[in-house]
């Protein structure tokens, strides 16, 4: 499988900041990757570094084999870029705004099919393309770079945090055009705190906390980090049993149901035990990205809402 992105052991230092920590990043092709992890773990200037933007401290880092920082305009001319705050020039109107935008990555805007995919993704996104860009707000500004992005094939579309401003309707419509490009052979690094988000679209995850990647791998990979949650109805059910089911975790009866965890990868043995049991109204809930996501991060939390109850009393 062709390498799109590497980096190995990369560094970023802005002073005594530590942006970037020996980051080891490896972004195949023909597919979505989720860049994962909340403000100031790294993502944007991870991106940036990506982009030619930023000169990294130490380390390695490529993108089409290329060094983005001496061969920059190689790289930009097979990308696609949004940023998570766009700005337009005020006295442009939309559709101007765009096709600049189009025309900097070498395509007219009197080419057809550019002319037909910008009238299409206009409509879908509900844009409209006459007004002043002083006008516009931050959705409709986002809407301008994701058209801008998807109107011209592209082999990489990197996008840092790209839905912020959009509502929940042009966001679904920001997952049509994210799977049409995958389908169309291009790859994508979707940088997002969004969790839903990045669980719906993405092949393969990668998780960032200060600087470095603590996990990788597709959702099935990840997910026997956690535990699978079980509930049935509670009618009849001895909760004497149910604790003495084997790898239960946390069993207990609230409002008519039972329900317990248990590691992910046995709950294919646990199955036939609830069975025995004769269960009713049986759901298995699977780990969801967020709780992979608050895996990492729990502890980070924990000192927050110390730190918030501290300063309450």
């Amino acid at each position: 499988m062709t390498t799109v992105i590497e980096t190995r052991g990369l560094h970023k230092h802005y002073g005594r900041t530590h942006a970037l920590d020996g980051l080891d990043l490896t972004v195949d092709a023909g597919a979505v990757h989720g860049f994962l992890g909340p403000n100031g773990a790294g993502k944007t200037t991870t991106i940036r570094v990506l982009l030619g933007l930023a000169r990294k401290t130490a380390g390695a880092a490529s993108v089409f084999g290329l060094d983005p920082w001496t061969d920059a305009v190689a790289i930009h001319r097979r990308i696609a870029y949004v940023p998570g705050d766009v700005s337009v020039w005020p006295n442009l109107s939309g559709g101007e705004a765009v096709d600049l935008l189009v025309r900097l990555r070498g395509t007219a805007r009197t080419d057809r099919t550019y002319r037909r995919e910008r009238e299409r993704l206009m409509a879908e996104f509900q844009f409209d393309p006459r007004k002043k860009g002083r006008s516009y707000s931050k959705g409709n500004r986002q809407k301008v770079a994701l058209i801008a992005a998807f109107a011209v094939p592209a082999d990489l579309y990197i996008l840092d945090e790209p839905t912020s401003g959009l509502d929940p309707l042009m966001s679904v419509v920001f997952h049509r055009e994210v799977a049409r490009v995958r389908d169309a052979g291009a790859t994508v690094l979707l940088s997002s705190h969004i969790l839903s988000e990045v669980e719906q679209l993405c092949d393969r995850v990668w998780i960032i906390r200060a600087g470095r990647i603590v996990e990788s791998g597709t959702l099935a990979d990840l997910r026997h980090l956690t535990r699978t949650e079980v509930s049935f109805a509670a009618d009849g059910v001895d909760p004497d049993r149910l604790a003495a089911i084997p790898g239960a975790h946390d069993a207990s009866v609230q409002a008519g149901r039972a329900r317990f965890t248990i590691d992910s990868d046995t709950i294919a043995q646990t199955l036939p035990m609830l069975a025995q049991l004769g269960v009713a109204g049986l759901r298995v809930a699977p780990p969801s990205l967020e709780e992979l996501f608050l895996r990492h991060y729990g502890d980070d939390l924990a000192e927050l809402e110390t730190a918030a109850a501290g300063q309450r009393r």
